[in-house]
Order: structure tokens, then C-alpha cells, then sequence
């Protein structure tokens, strides 16, 4: 038994500030080959990105991970080269994707990210699944996950994965912890700081976000990449069908085990919820997030003045 904490749990230490200004603090990441401007994915939801918001994230400079849910993956990826942007789609590890893999091979149309997306990604299928697009793709940055573990880590590392999406049971919309008792519900937190510390590739940390301030966290206990789910759900741009209920209109969000995702009714790990239609555009959100990390470096102390400085940042525990 061990004694965990989360994000309400730990407040961040602020440390004397190099800038003048928060706006010269620099947000961007390198992230395999490319820079993006935000360490932000938006969750690979049917409800969350659909392929018309992956264009326009990826015209506009921000990571995104299309999901593997009534894609054509092939269409995709060559109509994102034709356009010269970075093209990053989902897979799963049942045959239809080891046929996905072989048609994209045969066509040449390597993505040039892959993220192998499943619940419990500390598994043989997985390993399986790395293994075989590593002697197909080689050159192919490989996202492995879900885990929550440091041994999951240090395994899907040495199966051949360039980064791990870290986080089990934690989103708005999954069951996972309820139905099984498994994952890391409630110690988000304090899972991403255990799978960091011996990590060798990026931490995606996955699940839990409800503030700006909880991505802030996420990169100071060691996450290269934060994603966001329910926070980035409801915008103008996000595919979930608008729902009126007394006079207030909401958008549809679930998740990706549900019932409303997979059509059946067992094993079902994800609920379908509303969220609050905001009518304005998921940029302005990303906008708002670039300015909480702005101040969020400043705070840091900005020596450098990017997103380097938050692993100096130390914090205190309540309780």
C-alpha cells in the first residue's frame, strides 16, 4: 500500500523570474522530429477530434492524434502529405489494424505518428502490435499505451515505443476504475511523477485535466505531453451533436469503451455525457492554455524562459 496524491493535493513552489513580461515565455515543444506550439493533444475521441479539427490543428502548428473509430486512415494520411502537413493517426491491435499497416506499407504513405491506442496497453497484444509496425515502419514515431506503472514504462520502451500515453481510468468518461477496480483514479498525479522518473522516451500524461493549472502540474512532475479530453469537448469545432435540455444546449461526450462507441453491450468501460456547448471556436481554449503557461513559466522563474524551467519547480504536498 502506498500513500498517493493528485493534483488538488499539491500546490507549485514560484521561484524568482528572469522576464520582464510573460509573453516573451516561449510554449512550444519538440516532440519527435516537428516543434509544436503547445505540449497539448486533444484526446484521440470520436467526440472530442474528428478529421476536419485534425487539419486545422495540424495547419496551425498543434500536436493532434487522430482516433481509429470509422476512419479511412489511408485517405487520410495521403491527403495530409498532399498538403504537407504532419499526419498522426490511431491504431488497435486486432487484425483489421495489422491490415491498416500493411495497405499504408504497400501504398507508402507512412504516418509519421502512430499511436497504438488501447486500454491496457501493458500487454502481449501490444508487444505484438510494436514489434510488427518497427519491422514495417522503422522510421515511425510509435505511441504505446494506456499504462500507469514504471514497469509498464520500462516495457513498452524496450518493445520499441518512442513515447507512452500514461493513464488508466482517470477521464470524465471512463468506467474503467468502477467497473474493475483497476488504474490510477484519484492519483493522476502521482502516477505521472512514478512513470517519469526512470522514463527514457516522453511521457503523454492522459486523463484527470479538469484546470489549466493541472496540465501545469502534469509538466512539472515530468510529462512531455499533456492530453485533454472532456476540457477540449464542446467547442464549435468538436464533432459531438449538439443536445437541448431546458433551454440550455449541450454537446455529446463519451468514451472510447462506451456503449455509444463500440455498439455493444458488454465489457463496456465508458460512458456517454454532456458537456456545456461553449459556441466559440476550441482555438480561443488553446489560447487561453498558452497564456496559463506563459505566467506558469514566469512563475517557474523562466531560467530558460520556455517550458524547460518547469522541471526545476518543486511543490508541497497538503495532507
Amino acid at each position: 500500500m502506498k500513500k498517493v496524491f493528485d493534483f488538488d493535493d499539491i500546490t507549485l513552489l514560484p521561484q524568482f523570474s528572469y522576464v520582464g513580461s510573460r509573453s516573451e515565455c516561449d510554449t512550444s515543444c519538440k516532440f519527435g522530429k516537428f516543434t509544436f506550439k503547445l505540449p497539448i493533444v486533444p484526446a484521440n475521441m470520436e467526440s472530442v477530434i474528428d478529421v476536419s479539427l485534425a487539419m486545422k490543428l495540424a495547419k496551425k502548428g498543434y500536436f493532434y492524434i487522430l482516433h481509429r473509430f470509422n476512419i479511412d486512415e489511408v485517405s487520410f494520411v495521403k491527403t495530409m502529405k498532399e498538403m504537407n502537413l504532419i499526419s498522426s493517426i490511431s491504431v488497435g491491435v486486432n487484425d483489421d489494424s495489422y491490415v491498416l499497416i500493411d495497405e499504408l506499407v504497400v501504398k507508402d504513405l507512412i504516418p509519421d505518428y502512430i499511436t497504438i491506442d488501447i486500454a491496457h496497453g501493458h500487454s502481449v497484444k501490444m508487444k505484438k502490435m510494436v514489434h510488427y509496425i518497427k519491422n514495417r515502419m522503422s522510421d515511425v514515431f510509435l505511441i504505446g499505451g494506456n499504462v500507469c506503472t514504471s514497469d509498464a514504462v520500462e516495457d513498452l520502451t524496450e518493445w520499441g515505443c518512442d513515447a507512452i500515453k500514461c493513464g488508466i481510468g482517470g477521464g470524465s468518461a471512463c468506467t474503467t476504475y468502477h467497473s474493475t477496480g483497476f488504474g490510477n483514479r484519484g492519483w493522476q498525479a502521482n502516477m505521472i511523477k512514478w512513470c517519469c522518473e526512470n522514463a527514457k522516451v516522453p511521457i503523454i500524461a492522459d486523463g484527470s485535466i479538469k484546470e489549466n493549472s493541472d496540465i501545469v502540474k502534469s509538466l512539472v512532475l515530468g510529462g512531455s505531453m499533456v492530453m485533454v479530453g472532456g476540457m477540449l469537448a464542446g467547442y464549435a469545432e468538436s464533432p459531438g451533436m449538439v443536445v437541448e435540455n431546458n433551454g440550455k444546449q449541450y454537446k455529446e461526450f463519451w468514451g472510447s469503451a462506451s456503449a455509444s462507441q463500440s455498439g455493444k453491450m458488454e465489457r463496456i468501460e465508458g460512458i456517454k455525457r454532456l458537456v456545456d456547448y461553449k459556441k466559440t471556436s476550441i482555438f480561443n481554449k488553446l489560447t487561453e492554455i498558452e497564456e496559463s503557461l506563459q505566467s506558469a513559466i514566469s512563475y517557474a522563474g523562466a531560467n530558460p524562459a520556455n517550458l524547460d524551467c518547469l522541471v526545476t519547480v518543486d511543490y508541497v504536498v497538503k495532507g
